[in-house]
């Protein structure tokens, strides 16, 4: 049970699941990089079910966070729209700030395989991230702001991450 009375629209908790690399390897000697998940969630509050993907570290100074919603009730990204692309099958609007990335799916989906590797790319292409850059950590989980006040369960199965 959570709420946004203060209406300040922050981000309350982020429960996930996440892969680590202790030697974070070049995305560039990566043929591979998938990801399977699953949720179910409420429909009820805002909320996104995303990807967390670090880049160049986590979470420190010189990183990016990359996040790629595949659910999304009433949450809006930071930064601003500066893009529509299609990646992995799927339409996807691009939003970007201050070494911030999400990539926000057109419609809503709750499972599948992802092909990371393609966002990576294509994110290298535009010259927002090095060529050299580093893969840190992958996590799938929901960021809540709110469920309106009332009890919600979120339920996440069959999350993995593999890179070769």
């Amino acid at each position: 049970t959570m709420n946004n009375d203060n209406g300040d629209g922050h981000v309350k908790t982020y429960p996930n699941s996440h892969r680590d690399w202790d030697s974070e390897p070049a995305i560039s000697s990566l043929q591979s990089i998938t990801s399977t998940f699953a949720e179910t969630s409420p429909g009820t509050g805002i909320y996104e079910d995303a990807y967390d993907i670090w880049l160049n570290g986590i979470a420190d100074s010189g990183s990016t966070e990359v996040m790629i919603w595949t659910e999304n009730h009433g949450q809006v990204p930071a930064g601003n729209q500066v893009a529509t692309v299609t990646l992995d099958g799927r339409s996807w609007a691009v939003w970007k700030g201050n070494s911030y990335l999400a990539f926000v799916a057109g419609s809503n989906f709750t499972s599948g395989t992802m092909n990371l590797l393609t966002f990576f790319q294509w994110i290298m292409s535009k010259g927002w991230i090095p060529g050299n850059s580093t893969l840190g950590q992958v996590d799938y989980g929901v960021e809540l702001v709110s469920t309106n006040g009332v009890p919600a369960t979120f339920s996440f199965s069959n999350f993995s991450v593999s890179a070769s």
